[in-house]
């Protein structure tokens, strides 16, 4: 049976460009596929003989109705994944009045911004419903690229539960896209000791000094604690990825130190883990 990825989402947050780099990958993509049209498709490419092996598939407008489409292929054996693509109403706003194309929706709303607020009303029991779920608002295309790479290229990986430690500033905003949200305020801030400042959480001087105290090493080791004991539990409900972000003022000292050796301490137990820091470059 083909390997099978639901694309769906906000208009404007990107999803014709993830079809882009999933059809690099391999996938046979089809955009745009109107809803009623998925069981055909998912048949044909199931049928013996078919060179099909993993194919993504853009839905229409009628994102809602996909969730009684993915219900009937999981009961019939298929892997199905849903991605939803989101992004903040300020972002999509710009994004149309650039390329000064019509929302979906413009009939049925007053403005672009009731627009998609209604969509975004519309499609929460889709982006609720989804495996993984990626926020675009700062994202470039490069960056949508990685995180697709990390979670989409799984040649060799074998691993079901696939598992993203994330660092930012909450003076950035939080993550739309996180699971778990934990904030490390609480450890001695490297930003006060000018030495250490300009540095980041990549570099030892930074890492000891948040990790070697004893506030950050008893929480680390209950944090680890807790996820191994969740883990399974998300495995066995069929989550195929869980995004856990950690945050600190600014996003470049103490959240970039606490993920990096979450995600060291997790691959040690054989978890397939990616980190990214959202807020390192700023």
């Amino acid at each position: 049976m083909a390997d099978i990825l639901l694309i769906t989402g906000m208009s404007g947050a990107g999803r014709s460009g993830a079809a882009a780099v999933l059809e690099d990958l391999g996938w046979y993509v089809i955009d745009n596929l109107p809803t009623s049209l998925v069981d055909t498709i998912v048949e044909l490419v199931s049928k013996p003989g078919s060179d099909i092996h993993r194919l993504a598939l853009v839905a229409g407008r009628q994102h809602v109705e996909l969730l009684p489409k993915v219900a009937a292929l999981r009961a019939g054996g298929h892997r199905v994944r849903m991605l939803f693509l989101d992004a903040s109403t300020t972002a999509l706003v710009k994004r149309y009045d650039s390329t000064r194309r019509k929302h979906p929706l413009d009939g049925e709303a007053p403005g672009l911004m009731e627009a998609i607020d209604l969509e975004r009303k519309l499609l929460q029991p889709v982006k609720s419903a989804a495996d993984l779920v990626i926020d675009t608002t700062e994202l470039n295309v490069h960056q949508l690229k990685a995180k697709l790479l990390a979670a989409f290229d799984e040649v060799g990986d074998g691993q079901r539960l696939q598992i993203a430690i994330e660092s930012f500033g909450f003076k950035h905003g939080l993550p739309m896209d996180a699971d778990v949200v934990m904030d490390v305020r609480f450890l001695p801030n490297p930003h006060w000791d000018e030495a250490l400042r300009p540095l980041t959480g990549h570099d030892p001087a930074v890492r000891d000094f948040v990790l070697e105290r004893s506030q950050a090493s008893d929480f680390l080791d209950r944090f680890e604690g807790l996820m191994l004991s969740l883990l399974p539990s998300y495995e066995n409900e069929g989550k195929s990825y869980l995004t856990v972000a950690f945050g600190c003022t600014g996003g470049r000292h103490r959240s970039v130190a606490v993920a990096e050796e979450l995600a060291r301490r997790l691959r040690e137990h054989g978890y397939a883990v990616r980190t990214g820091h959202r807020d390192l470059a700023r």
